[in-house]
């Protein structure tokens, strides 16, 4: 796609003000790990259960009338798809979704109700980004993905100006780490915009940890090949985009990989500890706190960035079955 511009801080305060006209905050806990309190943001108690919505209202607010007319396109596995169409109904636009044809049920579902029009394609064999170009140059519609757009990266970004006034009115140290789930990289970009003085750390799952070599490699790397199983469906963009990568990289980000085992774990103690239910993908960032692959200190703020699950593979997390039980109902299909 053709870049237009860059996503900046200043957009994302512009989105998080849009953001918070129509929204409340989502609410943020402070816990307990190592002896140290973490504040973790709960992004999975969003209307449509993630994070996404941010950057689909942003993103559609700034279409010009013509533009809305003519309808959006958007290729999804699930979360950006439901942001898409919530922001997209309640806009009066037409939105139309590229999707795996396995993707999670719940999440097709929910982007059938909220009114958009769903397009299957087979992850194996076809190119959702190629059939949701084809399908926008055939409507003159816009293309929107869900991390390689400048308003996208933007108001996933207005969770960190939201993050930071709500620690600021508890009293709370000021925010000194951010530790986010990274598929592509919108949501780790835009609160590196909105948060300057927070040093920033990625968290992947094994395998999936393309951000973090690209970081460590200082150029884009993408995943390489035959990665394996994952059930963060959420999470498996095989290569990031220069958007995302340059503002991450330009902030000297790190990043850390974390087992499918963690992640489990992760949920677990997210549901009895805090009492949500968070899917695979937006359990990363509490995982590597969990292992200690990320220090826990003094103003460290975890992102749970989801919580969309699959109710069967949900279950077996909880009851602790074997690793493949709970993995077999998962989608493998990138956001």
């Amino acid at each position: 796609m053709t870049v237009l511009r860059q996503p900046t801080r200043a957009g994302v305060r512009d989105a998080a003000a849009k953001v918070a006209a129509i929204l409340p905050p989502t609410p943020v806990f402070v816990r307990d790990i190592n002896g140290v309190d973490v504040v973790f943001k709960a992004e999975s108690l969003q209307p449509i259960g993630a994070f996404k919505v941010r950057g689909a209202w942003h993103r559609l607010t700034a279409l010009d009338d013509e533009a809305r007319r003519r309808g959006v396109v958007a290729f999804s596995s699930g979360n950006h798809a439901q942001g898409i169409a919530w922001a997209a109904r309640r806009l009066g636009i037409a939105a139309t979704i590229v999707m795996p044809a396995d993707a999670p049920r719940a999440k097709r579902e929910s982007t059938l109700a909220l009114g958009a029009e769903v397009v299957d394609y087979d992850r194996a064999t076809q190119s959702r980004e190629a059939i949701a170009a084809r399908l926008a140059e055939a409507r003159g519609a816009t293309l929107v993905p869900s991390f390689d757009d400048p308003w996208v990266i933007e108001g996933q970004g207005s969770v960190g100006i939201e993050a930071a006034r709500q620690i600021e009115s508890l009293g709370l140290p000021s925010v000194r780490r951010v530790v986010v789930p990274c598929g592509g990289g919108g949501l780790a970009a835009g609160i590196a915009l909105a948060l300057p003085e927070a040093a920033i750390t990625v968290v992947e799952p094994e395998g999936w940890d393309d951000m973090r070599h690209s970081l460590e490699a200082s150029w884009i790397e993408p995943v390489g090949a035959n990665p394996p199983p994952t059930a963060c469906d959420s999470l498996q963009t095989k290569q990031v985009s220069p958007l995302t990568f340059d503002v991450l990289s330009r902030r000297d980000a790190t990043g850390v990989a974390v087992s499918e085992r963690a992640v489990r774990e992760a949920q677990r103690w997210a549901a009895a500890q805090l009492r949500l239910v968070i899917e695979p993908g937006g359990a990363v960032a509490l995982a590597a706190l969990l292992t200690g692959q990320v220090a826990a200190e003094p103003g460290t703020l975890a992102i749970l960035s989801g919580g969309n699950v699959d109710a069967a593979a949900y279950a077996a997390v909880l009851a602790g079955e074997p690793l493949a039980v709970a993995a077999a109902h998962e989608s493998v299909e990138p956001v």
